[in-house]
Protein backbone atom coordinates (compact mmCIF):
# COMPACT_ATOMS: atom_id res chain seq x y z
CA UNK A 1 0.00 0.00 0.00
CA UNK A 2 0.96 3.13 -0.35
CA UNK A 3 1.46 5.69 2.61
CA UNK A 4 -0.47 8.57 2.74
CA UNK A 5 1.38 12.18 2.90
CA UNK A 6 1.09 14.27 5.18
CA UNK A 7 2.52 16.96 6.29
CA UNK A 8 4.82 17.35 8.88
CA UNK A 9 2.22 20.55 10.61
CA UNK A 10 -0.54 18.32 9.79
CA UNK A 11 0.19 15.31 11.29
CA UNK A 12 1.68 17.23 14.64
CA UNK A 13 -1.92 18.88 14.85
CA UNK A 14 -3.91 15.87 14.16
CA UNK A 15 -2.09 13.74 16.85
CA UNK A 16 -1.39 16.51 19.69
CA UNK A 17 1.90 14.70 19.99
CA UNK A 18 4.73 17.74 21.17
CA UNK A 19 4.09 19.99 23.48
CA UNK A 20 3.37 23.33 23.39
CA UNK A 21 6.70 24.73 23.75
CA UNK A 22 8.16 22.61 20.96
CA UNK A 23 5.65 23.52 18.47
CA UNK A 24 6.37 27.03 19.55
CA UNK A 25 9.71 26.55 18.80
CA UNK A 26 9.32 25.15 15.20
CA UNK A 27 6.36 28.11 14.27
CA UNK A 28 3.50 25.53 15.14
CA UNK A 29 0.26 25.84 17.63
CA UNK A 30 -0.11 22.66 20.03
CA UNK A 31 -3.61 21.00 19.50
CA UNK A 32 -5.23 20.80 22.57
CA UNK A 33 -3.60 17.50 25.49
CA UNK A 34 -5.97 14.48 26.27
CA UNK A 35 -7.79 16.39 29.00
CA UNK A 36 -6.99 14.68 32.61
CA UNK A 37 -10.53 13.61 34.43
CA UNK A 38 -11.39 15.35 37.42
CA UNK A 39 -13.71 13.66 39.11
CA UNK A 40 -13.66 10.35 41.43
CA UNK A 41 -10.64 8.01 41.45
CA UNK A 42 -9.35 9.47 38.16
CA UNK A 43 -7.99 12.43 39.47
CA UNK A 44 -5.12 10.32 39.88
CA UNK A 45 -2.47 10.82 37.47
CA UNK A 46 -1.72 6.88 37.09
CA UNK A 47 -4.03 3.71 36.92
CA UNK A 48 -2.72 0.67 37.93
CA UNK A 49 -3.05 -2.78 36.14
CA UNK A 50 -1.27 -6.26 35.83
CA UNK A 51 0.40 -7.22 32.75
CA UNK A 52 -0.45 -10.52 32.90
CA UNK A 53 3.19 -12.03 32.18
CA UNK A 54 3.62 -11.51 35.95
CA UNK A 55 2.10 -14.37 37.16
CA UNK A 56 2.00 -16.72 33.28
CA UNK A 57 4.53 -19.04 34.49
CA UNK A 58 1.82 -20.15 37.22
CA UNK A 59 -0.62 -21.19 34.20
CA UNK A 60 -4.15 -20.31 35.71
CA UNK A 61 -5.83 -19.49 33.09
CA UNK A 62 -7.84 -16.44 31.98
CA UNK A 63 -10.60 -16.37 34.87
CA UNK A 64 -8.43 -16.67 37.50
CA UNK A 65 -5.83 -14.26 36.73
CA UNK A 66 -9.23 -11.63 36.16
CA UNK A 67 -10.06 -13.01 39.73
CA UNK A 68 -6.36 -12.41 41.34
CA UNK A 69 -6.08 -8.66 39.77
CA UNK A 70 -9.60 -7.82 41.51
CA UNK A 71 -8.49 -9.90 44.90
CA UNK A 72 -4.80 -8.05 44.57
CA UNK A 73 -6.43 -4.38 44.13
CA UNK A 74 -5.70 -3.47 40.70
CA UNK A 75 -7.86 -1.29 38.42
CA UNK A 76 -6.96 -2.91 35.15
CA UNK A 77 -6.15 -6.24 33.79
CA UNK A 78 -3.26 -6.36 30.51
CA UNK A 79 -4.14 -9.89 29.55
CA UNK A 80 -1.84 -11.68 27.20
CA UNK A 81 -3.73 -13.25 23.88
CA UNK A 82 -2.76 -16.81 23.92
CA UNK A 83 -4.74 -17.25 27.16
CA UNK A 84 -7.55 -15.52 25.85
CA UNK A 85 -7.65 -17.79 22.99
CA UNK A 86 -7.14 -20.75 25.48
CA UNK A 87 -10.09 -19.85 27.70
CA UNK A 88 -11.84 -20.15 24.68
CA UNK A 89 -11.04 -23.14 23.49
CA UNK A 90 -11.82 -24.60 26.94
CA UNK A 91 -15.60 -23.37 25.98
CA UNK A 92 -15.03 -19.97 27.90
CA UNK A 93 -17.47 -17.12 26.68
CA UNK A 94 -15.95 -13.47 26.44
CA UNK A 95 -18.89 -12.41 27.24
CA UNK A 96 -19.06 -14.32 30.35
CA UNK A 97 -15.52 -13.04 30.75
CA UNK A 98 -15.97 -9.47 30.23
CA UNK A 99 -19.00 -9.37 32.87
CA UNK A 100 -16.37 -10.98 35.40
CA UNK A 101 -14.30 -8.06 34.67
CA UNK A 102 -17.10 -5.24 35.02
CA UNK A 103 -18.03 -7.48 38.15
CA UNK A 104 -14.23 -7.12 39.25
CA UNK A 105 -14.11 -3.34 38.74
CA UNK A 106 -11.40 -4.35 35.78
CA UNK A 107 -10.48 -2.50 32.80
CA UNK A 108 -8.97 -4.07 30.06
CA UNK A 109 -6.10 -1.73 29.71
CA UNK A 110 -4.07 -3.26 26.63
CA UNK A 111 -3.58 -6.82 25.62
CA UNK A 112 -0.41 -8.65 24.62
CA UNK A 113 0.32 -10.21 21.23
CA UNK A 114 2.84 -10.92 18.58
CA UNK A 115 1.74 -10.77 15.13
CA UNK A 116 4.46 -10.06 12.16
CA UNK A 117 2.65 -6.95 11.15
CA UNK A 118 6.41 -5.31 10.32
CA UNK A 119 8.37 -8.29 7.90
CA UNK A 120 9.07 -8.02 4.70
CA UNK A 121 7.24 -11.17 2.93
CA UNK A 122 4.26 -9.67 2.11
CA UNK A 123 2.28 -12.98 2.26
CA UNK A 124 3.65 -13.03 6.08
CA UNK A 125 2.67 -9.77 6.82
CA UNK A 126 -0.73 -10.00 4.65
CA UNK A 127 -1.37 -13.15 7.09
CA UNK A 128 -0.16 -11.20 10.33
CA UNK A 129 -2.63 -8.06 9.80
CA UNK A 130 -5.47 -11.02 9.53
CA UNK A 131 -4.12 -12.69 12.79
CA UNK A 132 -4.12 -9.12 14.57
CA UNK A 133 -7.81 -8.35 13.15
CA UNK A 134 -9.02 -11.89 15.22
CA UNK A 135 -6.88 -10.85 17.68
CA UNK A 136 -8.01 -7.17 18.31
CA UNK A 137 -11.85 -8.81 17.63
CA UNK A 138 -10.98 -10.55 21.10
CA UNK A 139 -9.97 -7.76 22.46
CA UNK A 140 -12.55 -5.33 21.98
CA UNK A 141 -15.22 -8.32 23.19
CA UNK A 142 -13.62 -8.18 26.37
CA UNK A 143 -14.11 -4.44 26.13
CA UNK A 144 -10.31 -3.74 25.53
CA UNK A 145 -8.96 -0.48 24.30
CA UNK A 146 -5.56 -1.04 23.48
CA UNK A 147 -3.36 -3.37 21.83
CA UNK A 148 0.25 -4.09 21.95
CA UNK A 149 2.44 -4.00 18.51
CA UNK A 150 5.76 -4.82 18.83
CA UNK A 151 8.34 -5.41 15.77
CA UNK A 152 7.88 -8.88 16.47
CA UNK A 153 9.53 -10.83 13.80
CA UNK A 154 11.80 -7.82 12.51
CA UNK A 155 13.69 -7.16 15.29
CA UNK A 156 17.71 -8.28 13.74
CA UNK A 157 17.11 -6.82 10.01
CA UNK A 158 17.18 -2.67 10.05
CA UNK A 159 13.90 -1.69 7.51
CA UNK A 160 14.19 1.47 5.81
CA UNK A 161 12.03 4.11 7.56
CA UNK A 162 9.36 4.33 5.53
CA UNK A 163 8.22 1.00 5.18
CA UNK A 164 7.87 1.04 8.97
CA UNK A 165 5.64 3.91 8.92
CA UNK A 166 3.34 2.47 6.19
CA UNK A 167 3.46 -0.92 7.62
CA UNK A 168 2.33 0.99 11.05
CA UNK A 169 -0.19 3.02 9.67
CA UNK A 170 -1.59 -0.34 8.17
CA UNK A 171 -2.00 -1.31 11.50
CA UNK A 172 -3.60 1.98 13.05
CA UNK A 173 -5.97 1.81 10.29
CA UNK A 174 -7.06 -1.75 10.70
CA UNK A 175 -7.50 -0.45 14.82
CA UNK A 176 -9.96 2.25 13.30
CA UNK A 177 -11.93 -0.11 11.82
CA UNK A 178 -11.72 -3.12 14.74
CA UNK A 179 -12.28 0.08 17.49
CA UNK A 180 -8.64 -0.42 19.43
CA UNK A 181 -5.89 1.46 19.62
CA UNK A 182 -2.83 -0.12 18.47
CA UNK A 183 0.35 1.01 20.67
CA UNK A 184 3.65 0.98 19.01
CA UNK A 185 6.23 -1.04 21.09
CA UNK A 186 9.54 0.08 21.80
CA UNK A 187 11.82 -3.11 22.22
CA UNK A 188 15.35 -2.51 23.32
CA UNK A 189 16.81 -5.30 21.07
CA UNK A 190 14.72 -4.32 17.95
CA UNK A 191 17.29 -2.70 15.06
CA UNK A 192 14.19 -0.78 14.21
CA UNK A 193 12.41 0.45 16.97
CA UNK A 194 14.59 0.27 20.13
CA UNK A 195 15.11 4.08 21.04
CA UNK A 196 11.87 6.34 21.79
CA UNK A 197 12.78 8.70 19.13
CA UNK A 198 13.05 6.29 16.15
CA UNK A 199 9.01 5.18 18.38
CA UNK A 200 7.65 8.76 18.39
CA UNK A 201 8.68 9.24 15.09
CA UNK A 202 7.36 6.52 12.87
CA UNK A 203 4.06 7.10 14.94
CA UNK A 204 4.51 10.87 13.92
CA UNK A 205 5.16 10.32 10.17
CA UNK A 206 1.86 8.16 10.31
CA UNK A 207 -0.27 11.05 10.22
CA UNK A 208 -2.67 9.08 12.40
CA UNK A 209 -4.58 10.97 15.40
CA UNK A 210 -4.53 7.47 17.14
CA UNK A 211 -0.42 6.31 16.81
CA UNK A 212 1.16 6.25 19.82
CA UNK A 213 3.87 4.86 21.40
CA UNK A 214 3.91 1.80 24.76
CA UNK A 215 7.13 2.35 26.60
CA UNK A 216 8.53 -0.19 29.02
CA UNK A 217 11.10 0.61 32.04
CA UNK A 218 13.21 -2.45 31.10
CA UNK A 219 12.95 -2.06 27.37
CA UNK A 220 14.15 1.87 27.71
CA UNK A 221 17.19 0.62 29.45
CA UNK A 222 18.05 -2.25 27.24
CA UNK A 223 17.55 0.21 23.84
CA UNK A 224 19.69 3.16 25.29
CA UNK A 225 16.71 5.81 25.90
CA UNK A 226 16.60 8.31 28.37
CA UNK A 227 13.42 9.71 30.14
CA UNK A 228 14.69 13.13 29.56
CA UNK A 229 13.52 13.42 26.24
CA UNK A 230 10.03 12.50 26.77
CA UNK A 231 9.42 15.95 28.02
CA UNK A 232 9.54 16.88 24.27
CA UNK A 233 6.44 15.02 24.05
CA UNK A 234 2.99 14.95 25.20
CA UNK A 235 -0.17 13.55 26.69
CA UNK A 236 -1.54 11.09 23.82
CA UNK A 237 1.83 10.01 22.79
CA UNK A 238 2.24 7.57 25.66
CA UNK A 239 -0.82 6.41 27.39
CA UNK A 240 0.64 3.35 28.94
CA UNK A 241 3.98 2.46 30.86
CA UNK A 242 4.82 -1.51 31.61
CA UNK A 243 6.20 -1.30 34.78
CA UNK A 244 9.17 -3.36 36.22
CA UNK A 245 13.21 -2.18 37.22
CA UNK A 246 16.20 -3.90 36.80
CA UNK A 247 19.34 -4.79 38.59
CA UNK A 248 22.95 -2.92 38.35
CA UNK A 249 24.33 -6.35 37.04
CA UNK A 250 24.47 -7.78 34.13
CA UNK A 251 25.18 -4.49 32.03
CA UNK A 252 22.79 -3.52 29.66
CA UNK A 253 24.57 -5.75 26.92
CA UNK A 254 24.54 -8.81 28.45
CA UNK A 255 20.56 -7.72 30.14
CA UNK A 256 17.50 -9.99 29.45
CA UNK A 257 13.66 -9.85 30.42
CA UNK A 258 14.27 -12.59 33.03
CA UNK A 259 16.55 -10.16 35.15
CA UNK A 260 13.38 -7.84 35.92
CA UNK A 261 12.59 -7.12 39.23
CA UNK A 262 9.75 -5.71 41.14
CA UNK A 263 9.65 -1.82 40.90
CA UNK A 264 11.55 0.06 43.39
CA UNK A 265 13.82 -3.66 43.67
CA UNK A 266 16.69 -2.25 40.97
CA UNK A 267 18.11 0.61 39.89
CA UNK A 268 16.16 2.52 37.17
CA UNK A 269 15.32 5.99 37.72
CA UNK A 270 11.75 5.26 38.62
CA UNK A 271 10.78 8.20 40.13
CA UNK A 272 12.07 10.78 37.72
CA UNK A 273 10.81 9.01 34.68
CA UNK A 274 6.94 8.85 36.31
CA UNK A 275 7.60 12.63 36.93
CA UNK A 276 8.00 12.93 33.08
CA UNK A 277 5.29 10.92 32.65
CA UNK A 278 2.98 12.65 34.75
CA UNK A 279 4.17 16.36 33.14
CA UNK A 280 3.19 14.97 29.55
CA UNK A 281 -0.68 15.89 30.97
CA UNK A 282 -3.45 12.83 30.73
CA UNK A 283 -3.92 9.61 33.06
CA UNK A 284 -1.16 7.56 32.31
CA UNK A 285 -1.17 3.22 33.23
CA UNK A 286 1.36 1.55 34.71
CA UNK A 287 0.97 -1.88 34.19
CA UNK A 288 3.16 -4.47 35.87
CA UNK A 289 5.09 -6.94 33.21
CA UNK A 290 7.44 -9.45 34.61
CA UNK A 291 9.35 -12.31 33.27
CA UNK A 292 10.96 -13.73 36.25
CA UNK A 293 10.91 -17.50 36.91
CA UNK A 294 11.64 -16.51 40.97
CA UNK A 295 8.10 -15.35 40.78
CA UNK A 296 6.36 -17.55 38.89
CA UNK A 297 7.19 -20.27 41.22
CA UNK A 298 5.49 -18.24 43.88
CA UNK A 299 2.08 -17.79 45.04
CA UNK A 300 0.60 -15.43 41.77
CA UNK A 301 -1.47 -13.85 44.26
CA UNK A 302 1.19 -13.10 46.80
CA UNK A 303 3.18 -12.02 43.78
CA UNK A 304 0.42 -9.66 42.54
CA UNK A 305 -0.07 -8.09 45.42
CA UNK A 306 3.60 -7.63 45.93
CA UNK A 307 3.98 -5.70 42.98
CA UNK A 308 0.71 -3.66 43.28
CA UNK A 309 2.58 -2.42 46.74
CA UNK A 310 5.83 -1.89 45.13
CA UNK A 311 4.50 0.37 42.29
CA UNK A 312 2.57 2.01 44.43
CA UNK A 313 5.22 2.83 46.26
CA UNK A 314 7.10 4.17 43.85
CA UNK A 315 4.35 6.13 42.93
CA UNK A 316 3.66 7.99 45.72
CA UNK A 317 7.24 8.82 46.18
CA UNK A 318 7.68 10.02 42.80
CA UNK A 319 4.74 12.35 43.15
CA UNK A 320 5.77 13.19 46.80
CA UNK A 321 9.23 14.68 45.54
CA UNK A 322 7.80 16.40 42.46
Amino acid sequence: MQTRKVSRRAALRQAGWLTGATLAGAGLSAAPATPTTTTGAETTPFLFCLNTATIRGQKVGLAKEIEIAAQAGYQGLEPWLDTIEQYQAGGGSLAEARRRLADAGLTVEGAIAFPQWLVEDDARRAQALEQLKRQMDRVVQLGGKRIATPPAGATDVPLERGKVVERYRAVLELGDQMGIVPELELWGFSKNLHLVGECAGVAIDTGHPKACVLIDVFHLYKGGSDWQGLHLLSGPAIQELHMNDYPADPPRDRINDGFRVFPGDGVAPLAELLRALRALGGRKVLSLELFSQKYWKQDPLEVARAGLAKMQAVASAALASA
